[in-house]
């Protein structure tokens, strides 16, 4: 007899759990609605986002034009200078449109000058060719360190508004009117850390880049130099 009703309690108990499964599984939540439970600090990271991902496609079209090298046009510019036709030289240099290609067409420009007014004058040019390619990367960084700061406001708010709730409550305390206050803390804290490691990582990214890029161009400067003496030398 005790056999038969522990039988009968387990088909009971197993009976509920299967009706409460289909329950459990409606509770799933999609992360556009897990977005929205962040509140208005969720907007400002979207904004932020949206500026650091813009911010980041615009310097890497960029920077991947100015990383490609052409190992052919050094030499082109080689030959056009030892055979004295200087405008085709500039005209060369404006039609590839380059970091390295606007050195050497500044440098070109200064032909029959003293060789350190030329050289300070393509430094001059490099200097400005990678401020052109810098900018921008600090409000990256910046995004990249205050997105988890504005995230961790949102936990403050979002913990502070659930104390709230709970206060108001007296002693009807309702798990319900602690939800909101929660969601907000727990969403804008991976809100903004997730934004701040794709601003972080994309900063990174382009500034090892552009450390390439002006490698190149120091080396771009020493060839060019280089190449204003070769014809006195002869």
């Amino acid at each position: 007899m005790l056999s038969i009703l522990l039988q009968e309690t387990v088909a009971a108990e197993a009976a509920e759990v299967i009706q409460q499964a289909p329950q459990v599984s409606e509770m799933k939540m999609s992360l556009i609605d897990m977005a929205l439970k962040g509140g208005w600090i969720m907007v400002v990271l979207l904004i932020l986002s949206m500026l650091a991902i813009y911010i980041f496609a615009k310097k890497a079209v960029m920077v991947h034009k100015a990383v490609k090298t052409d190992r052919n046009f050094n030499q082109e510019i080689r030959d056009l200078i030892h055979d004295g036709k200087i405008k085709q030289a500039t005209q060369r240099c404006q039609e590839k449109n380059t970091p390295v290609a606007r050195l050497f067409e500044k440098g070109i420009e200064r032909i029959g000058r003293p060789l350190n007014d030329i050289q300070t004058a393509v430094e001059n040019t490099g200097n400005v060719e990678v401020a052109r390619l810098e900018k921008g990367l600090p409000m990256l960084a910046t995004i990249a360190g205050g997105a988890p700061m504005i995230g961790f406001l949102g936990t403050v708010t979002g913990m502070i508004r659930a104390f709230f709730n709970m206060a108001n409550a007296g002693n009807n305390i309702d798990i319900a009117l602690l939800s909101n206050g929660i969601y907000e803390a727990m969403v804008t804290t991976v809100g903004g850390l997730f934004v701040g490691i794709i601003a972080y990582f994309g900063y990174n990214f382009l500034t090892s880049k552009i450390s390439d890029v002006v490698f190149k161009m120091e080396n771009a400067t020493v060839e060019f130099m280089d190449l204003l003496n070769e014809p006195a030398e002869k």
